[in-house]
């Protein structure tokens, strides 16, 4: 980079940047360290290292030649002073990923960061002690690093695996002063280089307790780096040589001759590092010379921590580091975006630092960095195998890896990899050098001999025949294309307002059916999960929805949509419908295995009305059929604040939603073939109840002169699931069920089942909209119920007389040994509820001697829980039930709330009490007033204050925030509050925290207040208060 501008040298302060890292929380060390690199710049230090100032490094010594007989054993007995630490700061940006690097699968389903942990596992049982191991990560990977590693136990309890490399603000290319873009704050801040590790050691305190535990060799390494692991040999030469800093390097290639190298500077005859950065142009030919500069920096290094703490306190709190000026723009995904400084230093650079240093030169086995998408395809070829230390190295067959040149532009980012390899990766292990100009796709069937070029230069994506290709050129432009299958790419930009809910992404359906609205979220969505490690290749996707207008159009969409991102298998629900609790059945239950989904897109504004003038919905679930995680709806979140694109195949045809049936779709030139399958969307369901609950007992129960029922479904898609239960299984008659056809606007009505809306009910059941009994014509029938929009909610009302939610889920959690499901497990073990629900479950709870949760809303909460042991390795809480007052009860059959589980629950709960036929009938009215004379009575009321102005909702949230200290301890009539407070939920099985949950007014005599902003409305705000 040329000198600064005159206006900025020796001008610019450092005190805005200052101010800046201050407010961020930054340490000390951390500042000093970035005001050095700052004053570097303003001098008009350009960071360059002329040829003419260094020697080339000599006499470095190989690996071979510093073995000793003893090594091995010395460098065993050192383990319990060392630790191994990989730098994990790096999101991979360059390849087009937003998320830790080492969270990208390299070898089958193996990530860099599984091996990582193997690695280490593998160390210490080996050497039979615990081996010290730390990752640094970055404020970028830091939550996703430590969700993944939840997998391994040995690991993550670790209280000092990790800490957290330091950000600094990227600089005004013009002025120096800090970046601003109001637009994406996150964007004005970088990454500072590895070169940071010895400021974040200190800042974090890191470096004094590893000193204050004994601990004096630290080896360092990246975490994409899988051959660099801790080589005892390594260890014994490097303390028996008593530096204080040593290098591992490797001899330079064609392939590394960018890369930085080591160097000896001649007016101290000190080893430097020079980074390519800081090569002037007119010397770039000497600095790629391999054979004049043989050495590069593999980033392996060894460093004695008590003399860097000595080095670090002698300069004042910091490593004196060259800095690297890198131009970047603002927002690396908008070219116009403000141009920007980013200042970095290396931490290889600090071998400078330190007079006694070394290097030695270590075997391409330690060196097997991911850069490139040339690099990853390598490591997942055949070329690349690993060792039962989960070491990944070069096929012992191979003599050198090949030389590899896919298409920079066309492979650029990770997923034009992954597209092109979504039929396998093609054999390397024969290869000499692969080149590769225009857009390939491979299959497994693809075997490389010796020197392979192929070519494409058509507009669009070839699939190279399967085959044995030896020393030759293949020119796909005359092959066939993939013709409906082939995905294109539309331009798009942000839209705002996506971040999804709670229940999802809801707004008016005409927002929806705006230019790209759908498409916007439903590829972030896709981008995400894909990122995530999503199996979307040879997994399935379900869609479905609540059939509310615009539900088929956004169906055929999303169809054409997930093809494009590469989905081979689709299944759909018949005129596509689905209910939210089927959904979730059909991705837990139906199979084979290898057809399992992967995840599935519901089309639903829940118990929202429905209809070209009201609410549409879109919500995302995963693997193990719950909602998504928070993880996941806010890397959509983050994604649809960027898009730019796209991916759609605009070719594909309609899927006719009508008839049940599979429609395959291939490829014109035969290699892809897209599986979509038109699905009885109700029997999965069905079929999954029947193991839960007892049918039979349930029909004796409805056969009974003396009793009659009714469930109205509200004219919302559980019209099929309740013809199915209880016309076909139950054997009822038709005049049980009421408004139980689907309409796209739920017959003008809002299909919400609660004592306002279910209006088709109340007056059956004798009800008034208060839940008081009202005069009626004929008798209500003895039992009541409805369901909302998708199915999942429920209400529940016996003769003239209504059962509260909260309630309800006390009562059906106090009688779980009536039903099969709990009683044949040996008992619920668990129950959960939403802080707003009222707190009657908590006395069955406490009498049962049952697990007790209170969550935030939203089912996710309650899903973790029930997978505490199956997906993170906790504790079993099932058999469990959970629920919350807005209507919604469920268990661990599936992961969502179950409109249908709820009403079946209360018919068992009745056939139980009423098993003897010649008995009067048991109500539900007596069985309530039963349950209150057991465990006391709850009082709770609900108010709606909906479509109020959003910005003025938000001010009073704000407002009650404030004054929550002030708040507590104040008297209100008979009523003192013990403490007023935000509500916040620590996860007990990952650790996540949930914030701003809703405002809580806790009496001392136990009464609550609580007031919540609603994440489920279409438009404006829903301020809910509960008392």
């Amino acid at each position: 980079y040329p000198r600064p501008p005159p206006s900025c040298t020796m001008a610019a302060s450092f005190e805005p940047c200052r101010e800046k890292m201050t407010a961020e929380g930054l340490p000390d060390a951390a500042i000093k360290a970035f005001e050095y690199s700052f004053n570097l710049l303003a001098s008009g230090e350009s960071g360059m290292i002329p040829e003419a100032d260094i020697a080339p490094a000599a006499d470095v010594p190989n690996l071979a030649d510093i073995k000793t007989e003893d090594g091995s054993v010395h460098g065993a007995s050192l383990l319990k002073e060392s630790v191994v630490l990989k730098l994990n700061g790096g999101l991979g940006t360059g390849m087009g990923l937003d998320f830790a690097k080492s969270l990208l699968k390299v070898k089958g389903n193996d990530t860099f960061l599984d091996l990582t942990a193997k690695q280490v596992i593998s160390m210490r049982k080996a050497y039979k002690q615990n081996v010290r191991f730390a990752l640094m990560n970055s404020f970028s990977t830091s939550d996703d690093t430590m969700a993944f590693l939840q997998k391994y136990p040995d690991i993550v309890s670790d209280p000092d695996l990790e800490f957290v490399q330091n950000k600094v603000p990227k600089l005004d290319k013009t002025t120096y002063m800090p970046g601003d873009y109001p637009a994406n704050p996150k964007c004005e801040w970088c990454p500072p280089g590895h070169g940071d590790l010895y400021a974040a050691l200190e800042g974090s305190g890191t470096l004094d307790k590893l000193l204050e535990q004994g601990v004096k060799y630290m080896f360092v390494s990246n975490s994409d780096n899988l051959g660099a692991t801790m080589d005892l040999d390594l260890l014994s030469y490097f303390a028996k040589q008593d530096y204080s800093f040593m290098m591992e390097c490797a001899e330079r290639t064609n392939n590394d001759k960018k890369g930085g190298h080591l160097a000896v500077r001649t007016k101290d005859n000190q080893l430097i590092l020079r980074e390519s950065a800081q090569c002037p142009d007119e010397d770039e030919d000497q600095f790629q010379d391999i054979s004049k500069h043989r050495f590069f920096n593999t980033n392996n290094l060894w460093i004695r921590l008590d003399r860097l703490k000595e080095e670090i306190d002698k300069n004042g709190g910091f490593i004196p580091l060259p800095m690297i000026q890198n131009g970047k723009t603002i927002d690396p995904k908008n070219d116009d975006s403000l141009k920007v400084l980013q200042l970095e230093t290396a931490m290889g650079a600090a071998i400078e630092c330190f007079s006694k240093a070394g290097a030695v030169c270590v075997p391409r086995t330690r060196f097997a960095p991911v850069k490139k998408c040339n690099d990853l395809l390598l490591l997942r070829s055949d070329a690349y195998v690993v060792t039962p230390d989960s070491r990944l190295v070069m096929n012992p067959v191979m003599e050198a890896a090949p030389k590899m040149g896919l298409d920079s532009k066309k492979y650029k980012f990770v997923q034009a990899l992954e597209a092109a390899t979504e039929l396998g990766t093609p054999s390397l292990v024969d290869c000499t050098a692969l080149k590769v100009d225009g857009l390939v796709y491979f299959t497994r069937k693809n075997i490389f001999v010796g020197k392979v070029t192929i070519t494409n230069s058509s507009s669009e994506p070839k699939v190279l025949p399967p085959g044995t290709y030896t020393n030759c050129t293949i020119n796909l432009d005359a092959a066939p294309g993939l013709g409906a299958v082939c995905p294109k790419k539309m331009p798009t930009t942000p839209i705002e307002g996506q971040k999804p809910g709670t229940s999802g992404l809801r707004k008016k359906t005409a927002v929806f059916m705006e230019p790209n609205y759908l498409a916007n979220f439903v590829q972030s969505t896709f981008s995400t999960i894909k990122t995530m490690g999503a199996d979307i290749e040879t997994k399935t996707l379900v869609v479905g929805g609540d059939g509310r207008y615009f539900n088929p159009e956004a169906i055929q969409i999303i169809v054409k949509m997930a093809v494009a991102n590469g989905v081979n298998r689709i299944w759909i629900g018949k005129d596509g419908i689905l209910s939210t609790p089927a959904v979730s059945a059909i991705i837990r239950e139906r199979g084979p295995s290898y057809m399992s989904p992967f995840g599935a897109f519901i089309l639903t504004a829940s118990h929202n009305p429905g209809g070209p003038n009201e609410d549409f919905g879109i919500k995302y679930n995963v693997e193990n059929g719950g909602p998504a995680p928070e993880k996941v709806t806010n890397g959509i979140f983050e994604n649809t604040k960027t898009i730019q694109e796209y991916l759609i195949c605009p070719d594909f045809p309609d899927i006719n939603l009508d008839l049940a049936g599979t429609t395959k779709v291939e490829s014109t030139c035969g290699s892809k073939v897209v599986v979509v399958e038109v699905i009885d969307g109700v029997e999965d369901h069905i079929d999954l109840l029947k193991t839960v609950f007892d049918f039979d007992a349930i029909k004796g129960l409805l056969d009974r002169p003396d009793f009659s029922m009714v469930y109205d479904s509200m004219h919302g898609c559980q019209g099929p699931y309740a013809k199915a239960c209880f016309l076909e299984e139950l054997g009822q008659q038709e005049d049980s069920l009421l408004n139980a056809e689907p309409t796209s606007d739920f017959n003008g009505h809002h299909a919400d089942p609660n004592l306002t809306y279910a209006v088709d009910l109340t007056a059956r059941m004798g009800l008034d909209r208060t839940g008081q009994p009202v005069a009626t014509a004929t008798p209500p029938p003895a039992f009541g119920a409805a369901a909302d929009g998708d199915a999942d909610r429920n209400m529940i009302c016996g003769a003239n007389f209504f059962v509260t939610p909260s309630d309800s889920l006390a009562i059906i959690a106090d009688h779980a040994n009536v039903i099969p499901f709990f009683r044949d497990q040996g008992g619920l073990k668990a129950v959960a509820r939403s802080m707003p629900t009222s707190g009657a479950v908590d006395r069955v709870a406490k009498k049962n001697n049952l697990a007790l949760f209170e969550t935030p809303t939203g089912w996710k909460y309650f899903g973790n829980l029930m997978d505490s042991k199956d997906l993170f390795g906790g504790v079993d809480y099932t058999p469990f039930i959970c629920g919350e007052e807005s209507f919604g009860t469920g268990s661990n059959h599936v992961r969502e709330k179950d409109g249908l589980w709820a009403v079946l629950a209360w018919l068992q709960i009745l056939a139980d009490y009423n098993s003897d036929p010649t008995a009067p009938l048991v109500t539900v009215q007596a069985i309530v007033e039963k349950h209150w004379a057991t465990y006391g009575r709850n009082y709770y009321c609900r108010y709606d204050y909906e479509g109020v102005d959003k910005a003025a909702a938000t001010e009073m949230m704000a407002a009650m925030t404030a004054a929550s200290e002030t708040n507590t301890g104040r008297s209100m009539g008979p009523y003192t509050i013990a403490t007023a407070d935000v509500f916040e939920y620590l996860d007990p099985v990952d650790g996540s925290v949930s914030k701003n949950q809703g405002i809580r007014f806790l009496m001392e005599d136990g009464s609550r207040i609580v007031f919540r902003l609603s994440g489920t409305a279409g438009s404006g705000a829903t301020v809910l208060m509960y008392l």
